[in-house]
């Protein structure tokens, strides 16, 4: 990320160049919903473009998919996001103002009396500015608090500050000190952020948004707004499987819109409550069937090569073939690798059912923040929709079956009490293991999954984030300048070239620059500008991290060359159009 981006800026950049504004905003917005203008939907198509171009157009395992948004209620019942799919929320006694409990020290450091505070604490602990803070800035900023209230109070809290600095040294340290003084070290309670008031105990909400489907509003017609789009996937997986002719490993691949109402979304686009996802769900074979139709199961011990899928693969090398792949793509469109991390979870943190989960993360200017997971979720979601729906969720693998065959009575008893052994070992019932394999043993199983699930909108604010820049020039005159630019990979730009005619009312310039815009156009996003000085074309086309900037002038009728002026560089050179077209073409593959 470049070192000057930070949100305020760069939120103005978008909403003044086209490519955010806040939803409904001539009737004071919503929150948690965003438009994309001109500029941003052009971005987000392109990167969903190369991601389904990576996924599924240059593949021959991965399948798409485009589902409803509004599915079978029962779909959500076996997925779990009925019962668990919810945050734990507080309410504040005195605003009322609602809030995830797990975020109200984040919401407590963006607001007015968190920034107030951590520029007392800049210069250490001093209690007499905190005090004075107590009874100046805090009454319009955290009325509420008790230290702000109750002049008792605040005397127990400036001596605290004053006789014990070290246990201070945070806003949230501080802040909750203020709201109860005489809590004792070690106290969870943290006031309420936006006005210091008391929060209620954390409880329970249900992300899913509700509405009605039928001219009826009753609870039989309730349905929800889809949270993610894996579920949709899993739910059609017989349908593909039995119209498509693939076999496993293959993938389905999906991008679209998913809801969650959010109690307190922030961070810009970040955290909305409307998004859009690009999710692949890509179905392998279970380890038990590997080992029988290879003999054995390659790991990660084995240091495979991961550029090509091989038959005896287990799962483990299978997710760690996707982590690879997604970072590959994640480069692809313009993150360094030096920019995200990838954290694997440790076991306390995994779902029950997953084996594996790597989050790719990057350091948003407000912290450090998940773009991707990559997930391996077992045969979790398959077999939760088939103990609900009733429909087999099993495929008949004929290589197995081949294999299987080949075995006698007591090859088949040496496996089975090993798999036995084996799950049991890993906390897994012995009832189910039996069955599985008697499955097994007929060449069927109900497929395992590795999930990588991306958000469009993260990913694309990641890149915002790294791409912004400004720049102090100087020119040949040795005047000071200044410039904004936003270094998009060519891939993922909005706009990959712009055509300036160098003056308008020269017909043949004009008129061969139009020619040069009109070809390429047909095959790229294209800009047209004829107003004002070459220089402040450049410049706005920098804002919108434009790669290339193309004049055509008098040079061009005589020879057909015209100057290429690059983004990043401004160094210009002069092409024909052939010649910059295998250029374009070379960076766009």
């Amino acid at each position: 990320m470049i070192a000057n981006t930070n949100m305020d800026t760069l939120t103005s950049l978008c909403k003044r160049r086209g490519f955010i504004f806040h939803s409904s905003e001539i009737y004071g917005g919503i929150n948690g919903f965003w438009d994309y203008g001109p500029f941003g939907c052009e971005m987000k198509n392109n990167i969903k473009k190369a991601w389904w171009d990576s996924m599924v157009r240059t593949r021959e395992d991965v399948v798409g998919l485009d589902a409803t948004i509004i599915m079978h209620p029962s779909v959500w019942k076996a997925s779990g996001h009925l019962s668990t799919f919810s945050d734990p929320m507080c309410t504040c006694r005195s605003c009322k103002k609602l809030m995830r409990a797990d975020q109200v020290g984040d919401i407590l450091l963006d607001g007015d009396a968190g920034k107030s505070l951590a520029e007392l604490l800049q210069g250490g602990v001093d209690a007499a500015k905190i005090a004075g803070w107590c009874k100046g800035k805090a009454k319009g900023q955290a009325p509420n608090l008790i230290a702000v209230q109750n002049a008792d109070a605040l005397t127990l809290a400036f001596h605290a500050l004053q006789d014990h600095p070290e246990k201070f040294a945070t806003v949230q340290a501080v802040y909750t000190l203020l709201a109860k003084p005489d809590a004792g070290e070690g106290t969870p309670y943290l006031a309420c952020p936006y006005c210091g008031g008391e929060l209620t105990e954390p409880r329970p909400f249900n992300l899913m948004f509700k509405t009605v489907v039928g001219p009826v509003d009753n609870a039989e017609n309730v349905a929800y707004l889809r949270p993610e789009t894996a579920q949709a996937i899993f739910a059609e997986f017989p349908n593909i499987v039995a119209t498509s002719r693939v076999s496993v490993p293959f993938g389905i691949a999906q991008i679209g819109k998913s809801f969650r109402n959010e109690v307190t979304p922030r961070n810009y686009t970040f955290r909305s409550r409307e998004f859009e996802q690009m999710e692949l769900e890509f179905f392998i074979r279970p380890d038990e069937a590997v080992e029988l139709i290879c003999g054995h199961v390659r790991t990660m011990k084995d240091n495979p090569d991961l550029s090509t899928p091989q038959t005896d693969w287990g799962w483990e090398i299978w997710h760690k073939y996707w982590v690879e792949q997604r970072k590959a793509w994640i480069r692809r469109v313009g993150l360094p690798e030096a920019d995200f991390t990838e954290y694997w979870q440790k076991p306390d943190e995994l779902a029950h059912y997953a084996r594996a989960c790597v989050d790719i993360e990057y350091q948003f200017p407000f912290g450090l923040q998940e773009l991707e997971g990559i997930a391996a979720r077992s045969d979790y979601d398959l077999s939760q929709h088939q103990l609900h729906s009733g429909k087999s969720m099993e495929v008949f693998d004929e290589e197995l079956k081949a294999a299987v065959s080949k075995m006698d009575d007591a090859a088949k008893a040496a496996f089975t009490e090993k798999t036995v052994a084996d799950w049991v070992a890993r906390g897994k019932d012995e009832e189910k293991a039996r069955k599985f394999l008697d499955s097994l043993f007929q060449g069927r199983y109900i497929p395992h999954v590795i999930e990588p699930s991306s958000g469009v909108d993260r990913m694309m604010l990641a890149l915002l984030c790294n791409a912004y820049d400004e720049q102090k020039l100087t020119d040949s005159k040795g005047k000071d300048d200044s410039r904004i630019v936003l270094h998009f990979s060519p891939v993922v730009a909005p706009v990959k070239v712009a055509v300036f005619p160098l003056v308008k009312n020269k017909p043949e310039v004009y008129n061969k620059a139009r020619e040069v815009f009109e070809y390429l156009r047909k095959r790229v996003a294209a800009f047209w500008d004829e107003g004002g000085a070459i220089g402040r074309r450049y410049r706005r086309q920098d804002e919108i991290g434009t790669p290339w900037c193309i004049t055509v002038d008098f040079q061009t009728l005589e020879d057909g060359t015209f100057t290429v002026r690059d983004r990043d560089s401004m160094g210009q050179e002069r092409m024909t159009l052939q010649q910059f077209r295998d250029k374009m073409e070379e960076a766009l593959l």
